[in-house]
């Protein structure tokens, strides 16, 4: 199955989106929701609208989304759900040091960011293991 991978950041006045393996899908809005679905209706927008020569060939088929983003967009967007005495937990990187990845003030480099996303990942594992009775 294809995979379109669409980037999410953060500007100054608002969150962007676009396919990063395919031209002429973008969106955007004040908020991740509000970018994921608009990159949503681009996309809808271009398989109806857009002749069959003119659809990038990653949106005939069959395909999933990976939305991508930077470091300072993610933690914002998840603010609410973690904390950084929880991302601590997850990762092992201080909460200090989370903080300023949040605020824009520091960029991570490719170890942290390694070690973000394996925490985050192995999180989602454990949850997706858990069974209520």
């Amino acid at each position: 199955m294809k995979t379109l991978r669409i980037v999410i950041e953060r500007s100054v006045d608002m969150f962007s989106a676009y396919a990063e393996n395919a031209e002429g899908i973008y969106g955007g809005g004040d908020t991740v929701e509000e970018a994921k679905r608009s990159i949503l209706d681009a996309i809808q927008i271009i398989k109806d609208e857009f002749t069959p020569d003119n659809v990038p060939a990653i949106l005939k088929g069959d395909y999933e989304i990976v939305y991508r983003f930077d470091i300072e967009s993610l933690l914002n967007y998840y603010k609410g759900i973690f904390t950084n005495s929880a991302l601590e937990r997850i990762t092992g990187i201080n909460q200090r040091q989370l903080q300023h990845y949040s605020s824009g003030l520091k960029k991570p480099r490719q170890p942290q960011l390694k070690k973000i996303e394996d925490g985050l990942h192995k999180l989602a594992a454990e949850l997706q293991a858990v069974e209520l009775v």
